[in-house]
């Protein structure tokens, strides 16, 4: 690939040494990779030029918690907590996997809203029961290499019986509807470490851009033996080790009613605080687990759409920051956010954590959530190497916007008009490692109406065979909602009152 010069462009770099402040100038991408950012910058000969006159370069946005699995279930929920939420999304009462070629398009079109968007990395956290599959695995990463992002992938592991992973179901379900929950022997943890050296040895790094990850999903939901291989094996391969913590309150009781301590000091206690530990949600977090999380270096994925839809309430983003924690955005499924915008997420995000008090100085900042949606996301996805800033070294990883747009009429603050005013619609070309994967609101690398048309043909059918096992699910819906209004009226210790956003 020859070189990309990309000049007289308003640059937002998103760097240690101009962070989230525009300045004038070139970038050249050699290959895949960024070579120059600076002012005027020569490029040889037969390079390709793109003129940036009026218009604005930025590091591609990072999705830092999202679930492919949920891609054909948009527009289907509302009014429903996660417990209850879970049951149709995720049944306990499952049917077959979805077949190949309906997971290779559930996929796919992740990945294409996702890059329209300007994401060009996200981590997705897929579930695909009731096993773990390479091939299957193999069909998710053949997705996300043909619509060319860059991703984070992994099969989701639990081996917890869901009634045991819950404070109050043994006692709220009858033994009826216990003897129908029978998963068939738990996963162990020499089986899923097996699967994962497989996933390691086949796929990791394919195309130069995807990645496996490991994601246990959630303490309650798996054993201290399979954690802690988790954590093992992600230190030395250098990925994350992802998963789910106090989203909801039903978690936060958990932890006290289970193990007697918060599922933060739960981790903690366990070794599992690390600076591979990226925790989705972190909503019902007291001061004393922040400050654990903080000493170890974990990250945050901060889902503030999935989290407002599902009732699950708004994460301390400003104490986190305090504490030390770092803070990517997630969109989560597109079943509990409807869309894969990261944009939609930094719009809410910047609004919502003004409702955390009347300390207006301690709400967060434009800056600091455009910080979250780009090298923060990195971060927590343990590619801050390779992306989330316009940098010498770098992943050629960005989005090019035309200023001459409604959300930049007239330009105050570009930060601002980011956070507040783009929606995405700005957007004109994206690149994810040097190629241009999105141009002129299409893009290059799949035929968007031969995928919609495809999707409108296969996924009907299986939408009605999904709409018989949420009639076989809702049997479970009393208990879900039980332990929900137990768990809500239930008085814990946390340190703060719901809804202090900052």
């Amino acid at each position: 690939m020859s070189e990309t010069l990309i000049r007289n462009a308003t640059i937002v770099a998103m760097d240690a040494e101009h962070g989230s402040a525009p300045f004038s100038g070139d970038i050249l991408i050699d290959g895949a990779t960024i070579k120059a950012v600076g002012g005027t910058i020569a490029a040889g000969p037969g390079a390709r030029i793109i003129e940036g006159r009026g218009k604005l370069v930025m590091p591609g946005l990072v999705n830092a918690h999202t679930h492919s699995s949920e891609t054909f279930l948009r527009g289907r929920y509302e009014r429903m907590p996660l417990e209850i939420w879970l049951l149709y999304a995720y049944p306990l009462l499952m049917n077959d996997p979805i077949g190949e070629r309906l997971l290779y398009l559930r996929s796919l079109l992740l990945a294409m809203e996702s890059l329209r968007n300007g994401v060009t990395t996200f981590c997705d956290d897929f579930f695909d029961p009731p096993r773990h599959d390479l091939d299957r695995l193999a069909t998710v990463f053949r997705a996300y290499e043909d619509a060319g992002i860059r991703a984070n992938v992994s099969s989701a592991v639990m081996n917890v019986h869901t009634l045991d992973a819950l404070p109050f179901a043994r006692e709220v379900m009858s033994p009826e509807l216990q003897a129908r929950l029978d998963f068939g022997p738990p996963m162990t943890a020499g089986a899923y470490m097996d699967y994962c050296r497989s996933a390691f040895s086949s796929l990791h790094g394919k195309a130069g851009r995807l990645n496996f990850m490991i994601a246990p999903s959630a303490p309650q939901r798996c054993t201290p033996d399979l954690m802690a291989a988790c954590m093992d094996l992600a230190v030395a391969r250098h990925v994350p080790f992802h998963t789910h913590i106090l989203e909801t309150k039903t978690q936060a009781v958990t932890g006290p009613v289970l193990h007697g301590k918060s599922l933060i000091a739960y981790m903690h206690d366990l070794g599992l605080l690390k600076r591979n530990t990226t925790i989705a949600h972190s909503v019902w977090v007291s001061d004393e687990d922040m400050r654990l999380m903080g000493d170890a270096g974990v990250s945050v994925a901060h889902n503030a759409v999935s989290n407002l839809k599902l009732g699950a309430g708004i994460a301390p983003i400003r104490r986190l920051l305090d504490a030390g924690v770092t803070v990517g955005l997630g969109t989560d499924g597109v079943s509990s956010n409807d869309t894969s915008r990261i944009f939609d997420v930094m719009r809410v995000a910047g609004l919502v954590h003004s409702a955390a008090g009347p300390d207006h100085e301690k709400w967060v900042a434009a800056h600091e959530i455009l910080t979250m949606a780009t090298i923060g996301g990195a971060k927590t996805a343990m590619l801050e190497e390779v992306a989330g800033s316009l940098e010498v070294g770098k992943a050629a990883d960005l989005l090019i916007l035309d200023l001459k747009t409604y959300p930049f009429m007239p330009l105050n603050d570009v930060a601002k008009h980011l956070v507040y005013s783009e929606n995405g619609s700005s957007i004109e070309t994206v690149m994810v490692a040097g190629r241009i994967v999105m141009q002129g609101g299409r893009l290059t690398t799949v035929d968007e109406t031969a995928v919609f048309d495809e999707v409108a043909a296969l996924v009907p059918a299986y939408l009605a065979e999904h709409a018989e096992l949420e009639r076989r699910n809702a049997v479970f819906e009393p208990v879900m909602a039980e332990i929900h209004r137990r768990a809500t009226g239930m008085d814990i210790a946390i340190n703060r009152y719901q809804g202090d956003g900052g």
